[in-house]
């Protein structure tokens, strides 16, 4: 097989989804599975959907296309604000997608009216992450603004905490919004159809609440991919965390000195820590780089040691493994390593179910 290699489970991708599905049903709230870090894997997106997620979600709109043309049916959501560039797109195959600026919705109608479809919006508020998101103080204008324009349905309201500064989705925070879901369903006259809480961090919060109030989803990524939690980076119970490994390939394996010789300056990537200690160490480079993955959320094989990283060469000690060129080594993932990882034209996909 080709490496480097990013494997994946999908049977783990379906049973962590329908954990989550299970867990959050009897509140009232939905699953979206959000495909981004996986570059819009329309395999990924089905095992998500076999685990009982209601929608898709995803942050680029080329990913979005990606999963409309490999047949994915379900609906699916442009969770990032649409470049006014790619209205047209956006409308084409996004069912919904979330919004901040006037501008770009009313481009957005545009868009829907020529192409003859009716694109649902959901308003972002601003709840203090200082990402994305309308003033709570104007989500109610906006909204009615919404309501008013031709080939757009107003969906509902939602809002993404954590990613940005750090900001923990907690009881004040939901219950803020779920009154300005009331307030925007008074403007306009109808009911929302979503109100989405937020991200995989929201999980805390939701499954030890007793009051989800207005909640109607949750958009999980992490959680589902991962089985992780982003607020404390801890596995989720009940969930399994072994969907994704990296797989690369020894290209060079021998006994090399621990110090290195000559004058020392900036390394490739600024500055690499001296090594501790004397004498020599079996050392391996595995063809992985930086333009792969994140070398921080790598985690290696039990007994190596990963030294360091430049573009295309990680560089490991392999203590008492042995070690030949021509092996593989399988690396464990976190979020960020897991998205390099999806993204890079140099990584295969093997994508299988148990």
């Amino acid at each position: 097989m080709n490496a480097p290699r990013l494997n994946i489970d999908l049977s783990t991708i379906s049973h962590n989804a329908r954990v989550l599905v299970d867990l959050l049903a009897p509140s009232g709230i939905q699953v979206a599975g959000i495909s981004k870090a996986v570059c819009g894997s329309p395999d990924v997106a089905a095992a998500m959907l076999r685990g009982g997620a209601a929608r898709i979600g995803d942050s680029r709109v080329e990913n979005v296309t990606r999963l409309r043309v490999a047949g994915i049916t379900a609906p699916l959501t442009l969770i990032r604000s649409p470049m006014q560039s790619q209205v047209q797109q956006t409308v084409l195959h996004a069912s919904t997608s979330m919004n901040t600026e006037a501008r770009v919705l009313d481009a957005l109608s545009a868009a829907a009216v020529q192409l003859g479809v009716a694109h649902g919006a959901i308003l972002m508020v601003e709840l203090g992450d200082l990402r994305e998101g309308i003033a709570a103080d104007d989500v109610v204008a906006a909204a009615q603004a919404v309501a008013r324009s031709p080939g757009l349905t107003l969906e509902g309201i939602g809002t993404n905490l954590a990613c940005h500064s750090g900001v923990v989705p907690d009881q004040r925070k939901m219950d803020e919004l779920s009154r300005l879901a009331d307030a925007v369903e008074a403007a306009v006259g109808h009911s929302l159809t979503i109100v989405s809480g937020g991200n995989s961090a929201n999980l805390e919060w939701a499954l030890s609440t007793s009051d989800t109030g207005r909640i109607t989803e949750l958009r999980l990524g992490e959680a589902i991919l991962l089985g992780t939690e982003p607020l404390k980076r801890s596995p989720i119970a009940g969930l399994q965390t072994g969907a994704f490994t990296l797989v690369g390939e020894v290209i060079e394996s021998k006994t090399k000195p621990v110090q290195p010789w000559g004058e020392i300056s900036e390394a490739a990537f600024s500055h690499r820590t001296p090594p501790l200690g004397n004498g020599s160490i079996r050392q391996a480079i595995v063809a992985l780089g930086r333009q792969d993955t994140d070398l921080a959320g790598l985690t290696p094989p039990a007994g190596i040691t990963m030294i360091g990283m430049s573009s295309d060469h990680l560089v490991v000690d392999l203590g008492d493994q042995d070690v030949s060129v021509g092996d593989e080594l399988t690396f464990g993932l976190d979020y960020s390593a897991l998205m390099v990882a999806a993204t890079s034209p140099f990584v295969a996909t093997r994508a299988f179910a148990n």
